[in-house]
């Protein structure tokens, strides 16, 4: 059994760790958890303890096997609980996120396999991040970003880097929703902003939004 700041942790240095290949630094984990590099070091102090990390002087902290597989499985519970408060309790996808946060720490395998079962095994939640199967593995998908494309290319809007509420709710005002077909119309040299067209309406996209958006090429 590991606490819920424990978990929290694991749960961010798996996170950083796509950053970070050769290991997490105390500041950036500091950072990514909101908190004192102090707060940080007697944790990762903890999780050596519990096999749990590998920490190596100026190289960091990276998760060991256990670890990652203890990562892994937070995660496929967060995002299955965002499936099931967007799809069966009508929660928006602005506003799941802070709430599965405090479900992924229910520690019963058989709610979440049951759970699995009645959502019957997405591989995605609602922001397109992909969920790992029972075995901790994750469905592997040929994706770019939107940024990528160029004038004339066309993708399915499949997944969002920047999942936060500000974001998302941007997106519904610009009535960009996952599934939909995005074709960029126009590129411009200067800044990479875009034109793009979605349900035949021209929308203007800024390269800070484009470099957001995961892009599956048609």
């Amino acid at each position: 059994m590991f606490s819920l700041s424990e978990e929290n942790y694991l749960k961010t240095i798996y996170h950083l760790e796509q950053a970070y290949k050769e290991g997490v630094s105390t500041n950036a984990l500091a950072e990514g958890m909101d908190t004192k590099a102090s707060s940080v070091t007697d944790m990762i102090k903890k999780l050596s303890e519990k096999s749990l990390v590998k920490y190596r002087k100026y190289q960091g902290v990276k998760l060991s096997e256990s670890g990652r597989k203890t990562a892994v499985e937070i995660i496929r519970k967060h995002r299955l609980w965002e499936v099931f408060l967007v799809e069966k309790l009508d929660f928006s996808w602005d506003e799941v996120h802070e709430v599965a946060e405090q479900l992924e720490h229910i520690k019963s395998e058989k709610l979440i396999r049951q759970l699995d079962k009645f959502l019957e095994f997405p591989s995605r939640d609602p922001h397109g991040d992909p969920i790992p199967n029972a075995d901790g593995k994750f469905v592997v998908s040929n994706q770019t970003l939107l940024a990528e494309l160029q004038k004339g290319n066309s993708g399915i809007f499949v997944g969002v880097k920047d999942s936060s509420a500000e974001f998302l709710r941007y997106l519904d005002k610009i009535q960009v929703s996952l599934g939909k077909l995005i074709k960029v119309i126009d590129k411009e040299d200067y800044d990479q902003s875009m034109i793009v067209e979605v349900d035949g309406l021209k929308i203007n996209i800024s390269q800070e939004v484009s470099n957001n958006l995961h892009i599956k090429m048609t």
